[in-house]
């Protein structure tokens, strides 16, 4: 693909960052290439959604985040409202979806520029609610101090028929993970959890996560849930401190919804998308959370080698009495051709195997 239109995500807490941006601003001018710098974070103002801030800064077709992963879904959210794919600079500690070294950022967009990139894509998840969101201004000043105001609560998609027993669709996209939680540290949310229209069971918990094979190493992780391959379409519910025996998290097919209808003795309940407030729900609502139409679409340089980097990220070092395994991957050997029972798989390039 060749650039045209830059979107810029900056983290300007970062030093780093600011000075990336820069070579960037630069290598866009040396090609007369319009660039645009997107603030997420604005503080003295209302933010605005990810279609709106995509419009506000000309439809970019590449949006660049510098940053780590926090600073790459604020990017997203943009990206996937105009189709734009997405380059995230690494710049962050234990990040899963940025890219590319700060050293190697003009060369990367060069790469780009020239067609020599890959495109990766991740499923994504929506939702619909029994109701539009909304976000209470005494809650949202709690909620958000010192972080600066809330995103506006997602808009209804237009042609919802509201009344019909499906609620109203909402104009989300969620890369990670859509999050309920209670709002009062002395009253748990309880919602009833359905699976593909069945209830499942009634929890009491801290939070629920409901998260995507991407998101299934932040929140649901931290949480004690599994890691899914961020290669594969599903769906994961994963109940944060829940107070009941079945604690465990469930993984549903990608075509599987997971539904979760606040009961009438539970307090509040905060929305969260991708980490950011989106509304807050009380007894009686609901909100239907699965995959999504639109997919993110990741810029990548090389194949992705996410099991190396989740053995980096997460310093999983081998144990004294293991440590002499660490011979090539069984029967993968990169300096033979591939046999074939094994083509159309998945495999590591040659520096990855060792």
């Amino acid at each position: 693909m060749s650039v045209h239109r830059v979107g810029l995500v900056v983290h300007q807490g970062r030093t780093a960052a600011n000075d990336v941006a820069r070579a960037v601003h630069r290598w866009c001018d040396e090609r007369g290439i319009r660039c645009t710098d997107i603030d997420v974070w604005a503080k003295d103002q209302r933010r605005r959604g990810g279609r709106a801030e995509a419009e506000a800064a000309g439809n970019p077709d590449l949006v660049v985040t510098l940053g780590g992963d926090g600073t790459f879904l604020r990017g997203a959210r943009i990206a996937v409202k105009s189709g734009a794919t997405v380059l995230g600079v690494d710049l962050g500690k234990v990040g899963f979806l940025t890219e590319v070294p700060a050293a190697d950022v003009t060369r990367a967009l060069q790469e780009v520029h020239e067609g020599n990139a890959t495109v990766e894509e991740r499923m994504t998840l929506t939702m619909r609610a029994s109701r539009a969101l909304d976000v209470p201004g005494d809650i949202e000043t709690v909620l958000c101090y010192g972080r600066g105001p809330a995103l506006p609560p997602p808009q209804v998609s237009a042609g919802t028929t509201d009344g019909d027993g499906w609620g109203v669709a909402l104009d989300v996209t969620a890369l990670n993970d859509v999050v309920l939680e209670k709002l009062a540290r002395d009253h748990q949310v309880s919602v009833g959890v359905y699976f593909a229209g069945r209830r499942l069971a009634s929890y009491s918990a801290d939070a629920f996560a409901v998260a995507t094979p991407t998101g299934s190493t932040a929140y649901s992780f931290a949480a004690g849930g599994p890691v899914l391959s961020p290669h594969m379409d599903a769906v994961v519910f994963t109940p944060i401190a829940p107070h009941m025996t079945f604690n465990r998290s469930v993984v549903a097919a990608p075509d599987e919804p997971v539904a979760l209808r606040v009961l009438p003795h539970s307090g509040q309940a905060a929305v969260s998308i991708d980490g950011q407030l989106r509304g807050v729900i009380g007894p009686g609502d609901w909100i239907g959370v699965f995959r999504a139409p639109r997919r993110v679409r990741l810029i990548r340089l090389r194949p992705t080698d996410f099991y190396g980097r989740l053995r980096d990220r997460f310093r999983l070092t081998d144990a004294p009495a293991t440590a002499s395994d660490a011979e090539a991957a069984p029967f993968f050997r990169p300096d033979n051709p591939v046999p074939p029972d094994l083509t159309g798989l998945r495999l590591p390039p040659p520096s990855a195997a060792r």
